[in-house]
């Protein structure tokens, strides 16, 4: 049986171009977790539909899935495990948005304050060193309070399709870490 990929994008979804996009069409049992309000994110709505969407996965598989979150997606992962508990097979949380900076646009600081906490899972946080929505030096900290490994990308923005990560080999490779 495979294990459950769901991907959990963030603020505005990842369009067809984007990495988690293509991974979700070429990775057997991935699946895009429906957020109610790509462009108006809320917290607990999006923490509710996490909930929801690993429920589905649970009944219908038995077998803890993989999370892999981009951007305030991230913070969705984060915020549900401060919540609820499933078994959760790993957590790829590539370039969680940093919600507490100024000038953060407002349909996302309801994300803020992030949790620092050790997540109950394995993880990963993988960020680049010119991410514009989030400085190394922040998403070192926060895997360090969250437990995670650290991965940084020289050069790679906010490792998006706008970025130049639609084909993301690297990445894909972290996440196969977990599904062998």
């Amino acid at each position: 049986m495979s294990v459950p990929v769901l991907m959990i994008p963030g603020w505005q979804n990842s369009g067809p171009g984007h990495w988690q996009s293509l991974w979700e069409s070429q990775i057997r049992g991935a699946l895009r977790v429906e957020m109610p309000n790509w462009d108006f994110p809320h917290r607990e709505n999006w923490v509710d539909a996490l909930e929801d969407a690993l429920g589905s996965s649970w009944r219908e598989t038995e077998t803890p899935p993989v999370l892999v979150g981009h951007s305030v997606g991230c913070l969705a992962i984060v915020h549900w495990a401060a919540s609820f508990q499933r078994p959760i097979a790993g957590a790829l949380l590539v370039a969680p948005a940093d919600v507490e900076r100024p000038g953060c646009p407002e349909p996302l600081r309801n994300f803020a304050p992030v949790p620092r906490f050790r997540l109950p899972f394995p993880s990963r946080v993988v960020a680049a060193d010119d991410d514009a929505f989030l400085s190394e030096a922040t998403a070192r900290g926060l895997a360090a309070s969250w437990g995670s490994a650290f991965t940084l990308v020289p050069g790679g923005g906010h490792l998006n399709a706008a970025s130049g990560y639609g084909e993301w080999p690297a990445g894909e490779a972290l996440l196969q870490e977990w599904l062998r």
